[in-house]
């Protein structure tokens, strides 16, 4: 099992944390957020890691760790910087965001999911966001299941509550053959001019993932409840919640 964490950003809703270092690399409490994450992952016994940055990548560390870089991170976005490391797309892959630290528990759950691919949802989210701003929907985005436990619309702006079922966290896992399916439908769109009326340089990947149901391409929802954090704001990193959330994980290791 492979592991590919996304860490390419400038992070500018950090800044000043984020003016000399990778967003990957803001510290809580003296520790990274990227060695938070790698913590949990050598725990659960993933040590083939693949980082893949941008903005200011020479600060990444590369001991026992592939190195990939996307040399137009200041006007990319996640897809494109994803298929900046193509050549390792093969087998099976957990891909993650580089800004998220998540429990143990919930990295197991994912493994443990035998789907083409799966994508870890939190149902426990409303609480969470709230905790992080004043209105949960301002930084929320719909996620609806079907009776299959199967995403069926991810990435919108919501209208209201009803329209989330879920929070995507930016952590999922793709088998060959879902591996497979992300680059056949990434090439199909790109080779079209757009992933969902976005140039491929543009495209999140809540785009990409919402191509992919478009296309008949089950993804199924691993539902988790709390347990891990996204550190995308000054906000968030000086937040208590954040800081809680994280000693929870760090000790449960």
């Amino acid at each position: 099992m492979k592991v590919i964490i996304l860490a390419a950003g400038e992070g500018t809703r950090l800044r000043p944390y984020t003016l000399e270092r990778p967003k990957c690399m803001v510290t809580v409490d003296g520790t990274s957020l990227l060695e938070r994450q790698l913590a949990v992952l050598h725990a659960c016994g993933l040590d083939d890691i693949t980082l893949i940055g941008g903005y200011r990548a020479d600060m990444l560390p590369s001991k026992g760790i592939t190195i990939r870089t996307n040399p137009r991170y200041f006007e990319t976005n996640m897809v494109w910087t994803l298929f900046c490391a193509e050549a390792d797309l093969e087998g099976d892959i957990i891909i993650a965001y580089g800004d998220i630290v998540y429990s143990a528990d919930i990295l197991r759950a994912l493994l443990a999911d035998d789907h083409d691919i799966a994508v870890t949802i939190d149902h426990d989210w409303e609480a969470y966001w709230r905790a992080r701003a004043e209105n949960p929907l301002d930084d929320a985005e719909t996620l609806k299941i079907d009776a299959d436990g199967n995403l069926t619309e991810i990435g919108q702006p919501p209208r209201s509550l009803a329209e989330i079922q879920g929070q995507y966290m930016g952590l999922m896992k793709f088998n060959a053959k879902g591996i497979e399916q992300l680059k056949s439908e990434f090439h199909r769109a790109r080779d079209g001019g757009s992933i969902r009326g976005k140039p491929a340089e543009s495209a999140y990947m809540t785009d990409l993932l919402q191509l992919l149901i478009d296309s008949g391409h089950a993804l199924k929802a691993v539902g988790i409840h709390g347990g891990w954090v996204e550190v995308d704001t000054v906000s968030d990193l000086e937040s208590t919640v954040t800081h809680k959330r994280l000693r929870q994980i760090a000790r449960a290791l």
